[in-house]
């Protein structure tokens, strides 16, 4: 396994991602019985420090369809988390208009690239750009003063 699974702080996150789930509305629960469903995560919220006991609640109390995407989020939240400890795999994020985004989107499918690596591609041909049309102004001049 490649990143370290830490039993206390996945059990938060689980019960961080279940408490955000409800609040927005959310089944997290296998109870259709709206006062059941209340008073299970009322006994949820209580366990915060619990790890076994959130572990315990998570398996009487969801299904295993709800289990199965919490620990699809929680995986991603343990990658993003080791990730983030080193400079060279943070991730970084951006706010592109949606017209921006779908054209850097075209251009990358058309160069077979992530976004990231367009992005790259895109100031590398900007910047070579730049030299070449100063090294022909150069080149000009050098002929003017060359023919005069």
């Amino acid at each position: 396994m490649r990143y370290q699974r830490l039993e206390i702080q996945e059990a938060n996150w689980k019960w961080q991602y279940l408490l955000k789930k409800h609040q927005s509305g959310e089944a997290i629960t296998k109870y259709k019985e709206q006062s059941l469903i209340e008073l299970k995560v009322q006994l949820l919220a209580t366990l915060q420090n619990s790890p076994q006991e959130i572990e315990a609640w998570i398996k009487t109390e969801m299904t295993s369809q709800q289990r199965k995407k919490m620990r699809q989020s929680v995986r991603a939240k343990r990658k993003r988390f080791f990730n983030a400890e080193q400079q060279n795999t943070r991730k970084k994020s951006i706010d592109l208009e949606y017209s921006s985004w779908l054209r850097l989107s075209k251009k990358s499918k058309q160069l077979g690239m992530t976004l990231s690596q367009t992005i790259e591609h895109l100031i590398d041909d900007a910047e070579n750009k730049q030299i070449y049309s100063e090294q022909i102004c150069k080149m000009k001049q050098k002929l003017e003063d060359l023919l005069k």
